[in-house]
């Protein structure tokens, strides 16, 4: 490689766009920021509305528990029916809860401090909901009594 002509090399054309169209310039966010001005998954949504930007707070929200639902659900950890009809079911659940996940990763590149505590938010919830022993019945496998049983034939 020649590098003594390398200061004759143009510019990258992205930044070569911006300088000669400043209407083309985007600006886009390397670190988190807090605000309402955002772009959250398509291209002018929410927009500079307050109501349109807790409107994408809670969708990402809902997509980080609907993630988790499906993460912990029976149907997609295949309980209960090895036939090919329930494999292909697990396999489109579960390409449908990878899409979310990437849907709320992209939400969360937007940088906004807003929208990755809400994913995160979500995410827990959806946990505690579905995934913890918080809210589910021990099965009779899995119980512990800490009090042994009374026997009837000794007083």
């Amino acid at each position: 490689m020649d590098h003594d002509n390398m200061h004759n090399l143009p510019p990258p054309s992205s930044s070569m766009a911006n300088q000669t169209n400043p209407d083309m310039m985007m600006t886009m966010h390397m670190t988190f920021f807090w605000g309402k001005n955002t772009e959250v998954l398509f291209s002018g949504w929410p927009g500079t509305s307050s109501g349109m930007y807790a409107l994408s707070l809670i969708v990402v929200f809902v997509i980080a528990v609907i993630t988790e639902w499906l993460a912990h659900s029976p149907i997609l950890r295949g309980v209960g029916s090895t036939s090919r009809a329930s494999g292909i079911v697990q396999t489109a659940l579960y390409t449908f809860r990878i899409g979310l996940s990437y849907l709320v990763m992209l939400a969360v590149m937007s940088f906004n401090g807003g929208i990755f505590i809400v994913a995160m938010a979500g995410f827990a919830v959806g946990f505690l909901l579905f995934g913890s022993t918080t809210f589910k019945k021990p099965s009779d496998d899995q119980k512990t009594d800490k009090i042994p049983p009374l026997s009837s034939g000794s007083v």
